[in-house]
């Protein structure tokens, strides 16, 4: 009895419930990642140095991402377990809590009137109260999403075509900027052990000498 209801089922082809699981993840994965790639964006474009709340909640982003990779990689092999997809969801659920008192902290920082904030407003608001709208938002879906975990996991998905291609292309999408924001990071606090709380450059090219 216990191997027939943990069995896949939909064997003939992906279920509703499980398409949308598996869309919904890679979306996820893409989306948080795609954020990332904007404050990339504007560190490099705009100058503006990310704080090291800033970097802090570029992690919990990615990491958030990493949770709904979880599920996108599990389903790239046929369905996704009960099991495999709380894991991924809950990671993900932590990271977006994480995520969420880390931008309140630094929204907290700078409520005071007068205060101009730190770095450049986007479409009016900081960066940062954009990520703390983002992750309250993020917990709420994953709350969704959670809820109707015992409806949606366990349903079959193709393991080729879009469906394949879009996982590789998301896990390799969040990998890629991994990388990137890690070697962003080092160059803004060189080989000192903190990041300062206001940056003004990126030391590891002061420190190794090719910038004065």
């Amino acid at each position: 009895m216990a191997a027939t209801t943990t069995r896949l089922r939909g064997t003939e082809g992906a279920g509703a419930l499980g398409t949308v699981q598996y869309w919904f993840a890679c979306f996820f994965a893409a989306g948080w990642t795609g954020i990332v790639c904007a404050g990339l964006g504007v560190q490099f474009i705009g100058w503006d140095y990310p704080c090291p709340l800033c970097v802090i909640q570029r992690m919990f982003m990615l990491l958030a991402g990493l949770g709904a990779g979880v599920v996108v990689r599990r389903g790239m092999t046929g369905g996704v377990s009960g099991r495999d997809y709380m894991m991924g969801w809950g990671l993900s659920l932590v990271a977006c809590i994480g995520g969420g008192f880390t931008a309140w902290r630094q929204t907290m920082l700078h409520i005071l009137p007068g205060d101009e904030g730190y770095g450049s407003p986007v479409l009016g608001l900081h960066m940062y109260v954009w990520a703390w709208i983002l992750f309250m938002a993020s917990v709420v879906a994953i709350g969704i999403v959670m809820a109707l975990a015992h409806l949606t996991a366990d349903h079959a998905i193709p393991t080729s075509g879009a469906y394949s291609r879009a996982g590789q292309a998301v896990l390799w999408f969040v990998g890629l900027i991994i990388a990137v924001n890690l070697v962003a990071v080092f160059f803004e606090e060189g080989f000192h052990w903190f990041l300062p709380d206001d940056p003004a450059r990126y030391e590891f090219f002061y420190q190794v000498g090719i910038l004065d």
